[in-house]
């Protein structure tokens, strides 16, 4: 087994508490991915994990095997670096030997470990160049090749894709979960980048201030966040200050009474409506059929719109309270090509898409 079990990790510097109390459970062949902002603790929290920073508090699990005081070397983790951290002097295939030669593999087995690792990722054929004959991706893939190379219990991505171009980044993200779900390897990724968690984890950790928000599949943490925060973070989200009148109304500090699911009432008066800009849906009033059982129907005036190719966002005036709805370009031939500027619209979106969240310390 190589489930990972975090419980009651903590580490302070001095005074200052930069991981508080985290409880996590990564299941074996499970990508779970550390996401939240700059200095909210993840990459301390991997840290702690890999080795290089000793916790002040709690305990590491992997495989059943307490390992919060082995050193690095002993915890069968393989760790693959922001920066790839490749050593210039040394080939590829010496780079990826690295971590074998260091456990005193020996020759035979060791040629072969590399061998099957660059395999894995597609550069056998470039075993003998040096880390500057390569381009970022390439170097990307040996780091990666050597992670495996000492076959881990766990793998540790530590922002692996910062470092590379948009259209790239989008290639080695599918290469990465491609070969981390072939090989079954419980993997541990952290990142900044929404799309890059969405894309390649199969539960997502949100954290901020050192502690965990919430923990869920994408999907759970898109269409039903616990908080503001979360709200905010992942995707665009329209977020609107108010209260709660009744079950299922919400009346903006603007005045605006907009309907919302009655089940997710926030338990205070003082709540923060939250609506994806893509659940909205916008039609013109002189062509607007009648709303469905389950719709809402609120009128709005469209007072700006932004080309986004497949898409187009529009922001709305809702009798004072600003809303922005993002819909499919429509085509010049289409009743929709009335939405613009000035427009008189009605805005629709069903109840239970639209949240009441409060805040929490």
């Amino acid at each position: 087994m190589s489930e990972l079990i975090i419980e009651h990790l903590a580490k302070a510097y001095g005074d200052t508490r930069v991981v508080k109390d985290i409880n996590l459970h990564v299941e074996e062949g499970e990508l779970v991915a550390l996401l939240g902002p700059s200095g909210c603790g993840k990459s301390t929290t991997l840290r702690m994990i890999a080795g290089f920073v000793k916790p002040t508090e709690g305990r590491i699990l992997l495989g059943g095997e307490d390992i919060s005081r082995l050193p690095p070397y002993r915890r069968d983790t393989g760790m693959v670096f922001q920066s790839y951290a490749l050593f210039p002097h040394m080939s590829v295939a010496a780079n990826v030997g690295f971590g074998l030669e260091m456990r005193k593999i020996g020759r035979a087995e060791r040629d072969e470990r590399i061998r099957q690792a660059l395999s894995m990722v597609r550069l056998d054929h470039l075993a003998e160049r040096m880390p500057r004959q390569l381009s970022g991706g390439q170097q990307q893939r040996v780091a990666l090749a050597r992670a495996l190379a000492i076959n881990p219990k766990m793998l540790l991505l530590d922002e692996p894709l910062s470092n590379l171009d948009a259209k790239l980044r989008g290639e080695v993200q599918h290469e990465i979960r491609n070969l981390q779900q072939r090989l079954g390897l419980t993997t541990l990724m952290v990142t900044h980048d929404q799309d890059e968690a969405l894309t390649m984890a199969d539960r997502l950790a949100m954290m901020e201030g050192g502690v965990v928000r919430q923990i869920g599949t994408p999907q759970e943490i898109y269409d039903t966040p616990d908080d503001v925060y979360v709200a905010g973070f992942i995707g665009r989200c329209n977020l609107i200050a108010g209260r709660q009148k009744a079950p299922g109304l919400f009346v903006s500090e603007g005045g605006s009474e907009l309907p919302c699911d009655p089940a997710s009432d926030a338990g205070a008066r003082e709540v923060t409506f939250a609506l994806r800009p893509e659940k909205i849906t916008l039609v013109p009033v002189a062509s607007a059929p009648g709303p469905g059982d389950d719709a809402t129907r609120q009128r709005a005036r469209i007072t700006g719109m932004a080309y986004l190719g497949a898409q187009t966002e529009f922001e709305l005036d809702l009798a004072g309270t600003a809303l922005v709805a993002v819909m499919p370009t429509p085509s010049r031939n289409t009743p929709l090509s009335a939405l613009r500027p000035g427009a008189e619209v009605f805005a629709t979106w069903q109840a239970q898409d639209a949240r009441l969240l409060a805040e929490r310390p």
